[in-house]
């Protein structure tokens, strides 16, 4: 699928190289606003604001209301469309993202008043502690599905030549999803690692394949205890980072069986948690 230009931003740049100075037009990651309105019957109510790559909205606001609970399930959304409100600048139609749900989901608007703001950098501010997850009846992750050492040396390469707006920028994150066999299955690009998460599950959840028992989840960075927590509510069981994990998100993984693989380059690895779904079958360097 082609991606959107609005994804890709053109820039005037001054290189300085050997004491000679030239001028170059770069590309580079767009970054803007997005809103997510949901909407219930007659309320509706914004319910967060992040900074995105546009492309992928509707997944990107969809993976985030299953992964904050608002949504269990792709018939909780009745529709999704840009804002064509008559008071809202048709430059930034684009940036807001209209969720209705289904007549019988009644959501918690007062829970909801905590408006969400999130960045880039840091995803959600103030994200709930493992103890929340727990009230919230995420369960351990069964075992059962495991992958072979092999195939995960096979993934980073697989996830840059899938990196088209990266490729033109070099200023995006990203996230694939494997199946254990170490097909690529989809990925998303986006200039925050969760943004991608999100945009990924959104993606799963819209195409009725969540939970994603079966599956492998690579991001491009580090992994973190957001993104943990999100992979946690879509059922992933493997999640990789091509850096190292923080600590809360090994603490999520011991916590919850999630096998957690950090430093997955140059064919090597290291398993912070759920060493049990690795199989090594690789012959020893």
């Amino acid at each position: 699928m082609k991606e959107p230009l609005k994804s890709k931003t053109n820039s005037q740049v001054w290189i300085v190289e050997n004491g000679r100075v030239r001028s170059h037009l770069d590309r580079l990651a767009t970054e803007e606003p997005l809103e997510i309105r949901l909407i219930a019957g007659e309320s509706q109510q914004t319910v967060a604001v992040t900074m995105r790559t546009p492309g992928n909205d509707f997944e990107l606001a969809a993976g985030f209301l299953y992964g904050e609970g608002v949504i269990r399930r792709r018939s909780d959304i009745r529709r999704m469309t840009h804002c064509l409100d008559r008071g809202v600048a048709v430059e930034n139609r684009d940036n807001i993202v209209n969720v209705e749900l289904s007549p019988e989901l009644l959501p918690d608007w007062r829970s909801l008043e905590r408006h969400f703001y999130t960045t880039s950098a840091c995803g959600v501010c103030g994200k709930a502690s493992l103890e929340a997850l727990s009230l919230r009846d995420c369960s351990p992750i069964a075992l059962g599905q495991s992958v072979t050492d092999r195939v995960l040396y096979s993934l980073p390469e697989q996830l840059r030549s899938a990196q088209r707006v990266f490729a033109a920028t070099g200023g995006l994150h990203a996230a694939a999803l494997f199946d254990t066999t170490g097909q690529l299955l989809a990925v998303r690009e986006d200039v925050g690692r969760h943004n991608a998460v999100d945009k990924l599950i959104g993606w799963a959840l819209l195409g009725e394949r969540l939970p994603l028992s079966d599956r492998v989840v690579l991001v491009s960075g580090r992994s973190s205890f957001e993104i943990l927590q999100k992979c946690l509510v879509a059922g992933a069981p493997i999640i990789c980072g091509v850096s190292a994990p923080s600590s809360l998100a090994v603490a999520l993984a011991k916590e919850f069986q999630i096998t957690l693989v950090g430093f997955l380059r140059d064919r090597r690895f290291n398993v912070y948690a759920g060493m049990e779904r690795i199989n090594v079958v690789s012959e020893l360097l």
